[in-house]
Formats: C-alpha cells, sequence, structure tokens
C-alpha cells in the first residue's frame, strides 16, 4: 500500500516549524520563570537549594538583622523576575513581528542578546554559588535558542551578516516629536545596560553598595559571621539580576535601533518597561528600602520611559520619510 506524503515526514520536524515555535518557548520559558520568581518574592519564601545550601529557611533568616536580609533578597529577586518578564515580552514582540517579517536586524538581535544572557550564568565563577536549578534550566534552554536560531535563519535570507544592525538608524535624521521620543527611549535603555553592568560588577565583586549594608543593618563581616554561604548567595542572586538588567536594556537598545515604526513596537516597548521598571520600583517601597540614591536609576529609567513614549504618542504614525 502506498503512504501517504505526510507518513515520511519526522517527529520533530512539524513541531519546531521554521524556528518561531521553540523562539517563542523560550520566550515563554523567561516569562513563566520572571513570573515565578515574583510569586517566590510575594511570599518570602527560598527554593529548596537556596535552603539547602544555607541551611536555613526563611524563616531562620528572619532572625538575623530584623528580617532585613530576607527582605534584600526579595528586593534583588522581585526586580530580577521583573527584568525576565520584560525581556521575555520583547523576545515575543521581535519572534511574532519582525522575524516572522524576514527582518535580519531580528535575527542578529535574538543573536546578541541570548549570546549576553547565557554567557551571564557565569558570573557564578565569581562568587562561588552555582544555583543547580538555575544550571538546569540554562542547559535545557541552550538547545531551544541554537534550535531556533538555526531554523529561522532561513526566514532571514542570505548572506547572514551582522551589518544588516548598521543599516538602520535612518530616524536619527528626523526633526520631529517621534525622533525625539525614539531617542530618549534609546538613551534611557542604553542607561539600564550601563546600571545592568553595574551591578553584575558589584555581584561578582564586593556584593554590596554601602546603601545595602545601611538598609540591612549589619556590616559584611557579621553577615560572614552569621553563615559563610550568605553573602555567595546573595552575589549569585546580585550577579544574577545584573546580567538580565545588561540583557534587557541591550535588546531594547536593537529594536529601537532597528524596528520600523509601528503601534505593536510602542505597545511592546511599554509593557516590557512597565514590567521590569514597575517590578524594580515596587519592591524597593514594600520592602522599605527607599534610600533616595539607590532608587535613582529606576526613576530615571521610569522617567525616560514615560517621557519617551508621551513623544511618541500614539506611536504609529511618524512623519513620512
Amino acid at each position: 500500500m502506498e503512504g501517504h506524503e505526510s507518513d515520511r515526514v519526522g517527529f520533530l520536524p512539524p513541531l519546531v516549524g521554521d524556528g518561531r515555535p521553540l523562539l517563542l518557548t523560550f520566550a515563554g520559558a523567561l516569562l513563566f520563570s520572571g513570573g515565578f520568581m515574583l510569586f517566590l518574592a510575594a511570599t518570602g519564601e527560598f527554593l529548596p537549594q537556596d535552603i539547602h545550601y544555607l541551611g536555613m529557611s526563611a524563616d531562620d533568616l528572619c532572625g538575623l538583622a530584623s528580617c532585613r536580609v530576607v527582605d534584600f533578597m526579595v528586593h534583588d529577586r522581585a526586580a530580577f523576575g521583573g527584568t525576565m518578564m520584560g525581556l521575555g515580552v520583547l523576545y515575543v514582540w521581535l519572534t511574532v513581528f519582525p522575524l516572522s517579517r524576514g527582518e535580519q536586524w531580528a535575527w542578529w538581535t535574538w543573536l546578541i542578546s541570548g549570546v549576553v544572557g547565557f554567557l551571564s550564568f557565569f558570573a557564578y565563577l565569581g562568587y562561588g554559588y552555582l544555583d543547580t536549578w538555575h544550571g538546569v534550566g540554562t542547559l535545557l534552554l541552550l538547545p531551544v535558542f541554537v534550535g531556533g536560531l538555526w531554523r529561522t535563519r532561513r526566514l532571514v535570507g542570505t548572506p547572514l551578516t551582522p551589518r544588516w544592525l548598521g543599516r538602520h538608524g535612518g530616524w536619527l535624521r528626523g526633526h520631529d516629536r517621534f525622533s525625539l521620543g525614539r531617542l530618549v527611549l534609546l538613551l534611557g535603555a542604553a542607561a539600564v545596560a550601563s546600571g545592568g553592568l553595574a551591578i553584575l560588577r558589584v555581584g561578582i565583586g564586593p556584593t554590596f553598595v554601602p546603601e545595602d549594608l545601611d538598609f540591612i543593618g549589619v556590616s559584611a563581616a557579621e553577615l560572614r559571621a552569621a553563615n559563610p554561604r550568605l553573602i555567595p548567595l546573595l552575589a549569585h542572586d546580585r550577579a544574577g539580576f545584573g546580567g538580565g538588567v545588561v540583557t534587557m536594556g541591550l535588546t531594547t537598545m536593537l529594536c529601537l535601533w532597528c524596528a520600523r515604526p509601528s503601534r505593536h513596537l510602542h505597545q511592546a516597548v511599554a509593557l516590557a518597561g512597565v514590567v521590569s521598571l514597575g517590578a524594580a520600583l515596587g519592591v524597593h517601597f514594600a520592602v522599605g528600602y527607599t534610600d533616595l540614591w539607590h532608587l535613582l536609576p529606576p526613576v530615571v529609567g521610569a522617567a525616560s520611559l514615560l517621557v519617551g513614549l508621551a513623544l511618541q504618542h500614539p506611536g504609529v504614525h511618524p512623519p513620512p520619510p
């Protein structure tokens, strides 16, 4: 009996398609992970590997420094969760819109952003704590990311060249409200990326800035004496957060630099910014960490987002070139 044409198709090709399902799976994993981190931060709970590593639960740790250490961990993890969700939003937009239209810059943005994000995982070498869940999750997502990019390369044509990134930015020649708004957003994203680098440096270096220790109310030496594994765990959270912020800022910059003006770009940037900056600012007030100098970076980021979006409003009818 002669078989049907579809009987000669393998199991995986229909699932991975042209690669976009894999990239959307990757983005969905970030959205889920970010939401889960926000949930843990809201409940004040630790992950099982954190408890095993520390030998202490969140309740046990609350006995130190009037629970300020736990509040400090919550503040880092909530901000990281919001950053992951914001990044997931941008990845969904990149895949559904410009990449689906075969715009090569979107493929390169995926590649650059993903490589930076994955490389930031190795920051654990600086603080000595390897989060097993983080490690397993990274290993599981790596083939999804690579497979998605490998398959989607056919969408954007050949030859693949990063020069496509430099062929954009013509909007800078505009002298209008729309161009000014995009420039404000771009500068805000650059500031976010720079802030992420500073956080990453602190995470793999001293772990704390002076405002952190003022909030916690004890010195680093006292924290180390209370539990020698506590500072490596805190550094892990901080370095991971810093890497996420760098990736978020860089991805936003590339999208703003290259993308054609559209309502969906305007909405994606707005949603990603509100989720990430909203979590970062909100958790500071929730735990009482309201030092003005410490709050300055997210406040500046939020202000640039609001001003940039307002200047671009409605964001879909730029002046003709």
